[in-house]
């Protein structure tokens, strides 16, 4: 079985083919261009680098949200097209749980932190129990303070990964009373190959749906719905 996955959600744009256990390809840019610049030439060259028809491909999987409003819509309207042209499943992953996938097997907590802003993270608490992904807390927008209290509450290590890390970590080393360190370069921001291994189990699950049905989940209103509702 052959799975696209593609995640725009963040600063990162990042498109991966795998094949039941084998990662065949993955093209990960973090760089100031707009998604829609770079994710169809990104998976362009996938298919001729690996000889890759897309007739092949069984499910495309996409990171749902929460993040960058504008990357959200992106990635979801690049999937629901391929979906549709290529009759195949969307298998639509939240993107805190896929980025926690970065750091499978950890024996600490990990804690995905991505930059929601006005001092707000989404954000969720995971471990890998008997090699188990394991939810503790489901990802959501809060704010940096009650996130530390929240992990200083469960009295673990943790360990941080995502955008935010840089943006708040100060504050972090400040608020976090257990013992904390942070993901390396090469795992702290979303990978589409970590989107696609979590891609697999939900499809072993029945977790798709159909390129109409799906839509991202954006956990907040964006910024001009916020304004919006303040005039009002």
């Amino acid at each position: 079985m052959k799975i696209l996955a593609i995640d725009s959600s963040g600063l990162v744009a990042t498109v991966a083919v795998l094949e039941d256990d084998e990662l065949i390809a993955e093209y990960t840019v973090n760089y100031k261009k707009t998604h829609s610049e770079t994710l169809l030439p990104m998976l362009d060259e996938i298919k001729s680098m690996i000889n890759l028809d897309l007739s092949e491909i069984d499910a495309i999987a996409v990171t749902k949200g929460p993040g960058s409003f504008t990357g959200l819509r992106i990635g979801s309207a690049t999937v629901k097209g391929l979906a549709y042209a290529l009759n195949v499943p969307i298998i639509s992953v939240p993107t805190v749980d896929a980025l926690s996938m970065n750091l499978w097997g950890s024996d600490k907590l990990i804690v995905p932190v991505m930059d929601a802003r006005r001092e707000q993270v989404y954000t969720g608490i995971y471990e890998f129990a008997g090699g188990e992904h394991t939810c503790i807390l489901e990802q959501d927008a809060l704010s940096v303070e009650d996130l530390c209290k929240k992990i200083n509450d469960l009295s673990r290590e943790v360990i941080l990964l995502g955008d935010a890390v840089p943006v708040y970590k100060d504050k972090f080393d400040e608020l976090i009373k257990v013992p904390h360190s942070y993901a390396p370069a090469n795992m702290n921001r979303q990978k589409a190959s970590s989107l696609g291994v979590l891609a697999f189990e939900y499809f072993r699950k029945g977790l798709t749906e159909s390129a109409f049905d799906h839509k991202p989940e954006y956990l907040r209103l964006s910024q001009a719905e916020r304004e919006r509702m303040e005039r009002q």
